[in-house]
């Protein structure tokens, strides 16, 4: 059975008198750090000597060099995944280190000594920050690597209870297991949906229906947004007395329409390239060269065609819609 984990279990005692290190101070860093702050702890945030280390600085936090990070008694790596195995950490033998993703330790031989862990919030780094301040908290994946010291759960669950990340419940998985997941949502499921969409919009022009509209339905209006939104607070059941009995009717008579296109075995060659370590050393090649075909694929899906495109559409419908134009 699936083990969840509440901060009731937290021995919030466990960290007392322990250094903490944040290294990084990006989307994650900042927001790990001022939470950790905020909980009682006293962060060194440890930066390379640019403008994040400026800020953190401005934001009241002591610095240091990266290198420094491999003196504290818990060491919290929030840089990019392939970037991590890169830092040279060297943390104690009774040291705790974690990661904010499993991608590292399970596909980047990042082995350090100690206990390490990982703490992954189901969360957009800002709104790890907009979370705790609200009070809501957040979902979060956490697991332990290695437990050397036998102190690996009580020492992680209390840090992801410092950020927010026990307060609606946290998933236990591997780290390799949070890795494949969120792995398998950007490679498998994202040019899945893409695909379908891309092939709904090209039906609707057929019929004749402008693109706008089109868009609309699909992101602009919110109204998918919002249905998700149902679905994460209330359920697929009471979510569903919501939409009309035409609405409900016609969802549930279709399913299973689609049922005869090979969808999964697609799935699965791109999930096996996941699982087999092909795309962890197809990234770490990309990386070694500098991110040349990244470059390539963004200026093909996402260059400045798409970007005037968007800025045009968004200035004419939804929010930022510039009414003094």
């Amino acid at each position: 059975m699936t083990v969840i984990h509440h901060e009731d279990e937290v021995d919030a005692g466990v960290l007392d008198g322990r250094s903490v290190a944040v290294v990084g101070y990006g989307n994650q860093g900042r927001s790990w750090a001022l939470n950790l702050r905020d909980a009682g702890l006293d962060p060194t945030v440890c930066v390379r000597a640019d403008e994040s280390r400026a800020r953190a600085e401005h934001e009241g936090f002591a610095t240091v060099d990266v290198a420094g990070a491999s003196r504290a008694d818990v060491v919290c790596v929030l840089v990019p995944d392939d970037v991590i195995p890169t830092l040279g950490l060297a943390p104690a033998e009774d040291a705790l280190t974690i990661v904010a993703s499993g991608y590292a330790l399970a596909f980047g031989g990042f082995r350090p000594a100690g206990d390490v862990a990982m703490v992954a919030p189901r969360m957009l780094g800002p709104e790890v920050r907009s979370c705790f301040t609200e009070g809501v908290g957040f979902i979060s994946a956490v697991g332990v690597e290695v437990d050397a010291t036998g102190l690996a759960w009580p020492r992680t669950l209390a840090v992801a209870a410092a950020i927010g990340g026990l307060r609606q419940g946290a998933v236990e998985l591997t780290p390799r297991q949070e890795a494949v997941l969120d792995l398998a949502v950007e490679q498998v499921l994202s040019p899945a949906l893409t695909l379908v969409n891309g092939a709904f919009v090209g039906l609707m022009l057929e019929q004749g229906i402008p693109l706008e509209a089109v868009l609309c339905e699909l992101m602009l209006s919110g109204e998918i947004e919002r249905n998700y939104r149902m679905l994460r607070e209330e359920g697929f059941v009471a979510q569903l007395d919501h939409h009309s009995p035409t609405s409900q009717y016609g969802q549930l008579s279709r399913r299973g329409r689609f049922d005869h296109l090979e969808v999964a075995a697609a799935m699965g060659e791109v999930l096996d390239d996941i699982t087999s370590g092909r795309f962890a050393d197809e990234w770490e090649q990309e990386r070694r060269a500098g991110h040349p075909g990244l470059a390539r694929l963004r200026a093909e899906h996402a260059g400045p065609e798409m970007a005037e495109f968007e800025r045009d559409l968004r200035a004419r419908l939804g929010p930022d819609v510039d009414r003094d134009g």
